[in-house]
């Protein structure tokens, strides 16, 4: 199975396992899963530091570095058919964050599920994983 991982639940793998499901344990734990982090998750991660949201004591990198090593990720970038598809997806006035907009529009074009608490995902038609 591929996947992508969401920012929320790249943070929880590494600090906080015990807030996974027990599924999306299962998933992240099988080393013949292909997993993926986008792009995304440092950019989003980096403006909850700057804005003094979120605080990693070993700092961005290290923890980046950390989950990207315990999990085996592969890193996605963000490619121009990932903006386009932006473009398709629906707009719900109770979910606008654009971070999550991306990571929909790279799974759905990628063909990957969502490793995701936000079952509000689904309603983009990507299948979330939780």
């Amino acid at each position: 199975m591929r996947y992508l991982l969401d920012s929320q639940s790249a943070l929880w793998s590494s600090s906080t396992p015990e807030l996974l499901s027990p599924r999306a344990l299962e998933v992240l734990r099988d080393r013949s899963n292909q997993g993926f982090l986008s792009v995304v998750t440092p950019w989003e991660l980096g403006i909850k530091i700057a804005s003094g949201k979120l605080r990693l004591d070993s700092g961005l990198e290290a923890y980046l570095d950390r989950v990207i090593r315990n999990l085996g990720l592969d890193v996605l970038p963000v490619t121009l058919p990932h903006a386009r598809r932006i473009e398709h997806l629906p707009v719900f006035t109770d979910h606008k964050d654009p971070f999550d907009r991306m990571l929909v529009a790279q799974a759905l074009v990628e063909g990957l599920p969502i490793v995701s608490s936000d079952k509000k995902l689904g309603r983009y038609g990507v299948e979330v994983i939780w």
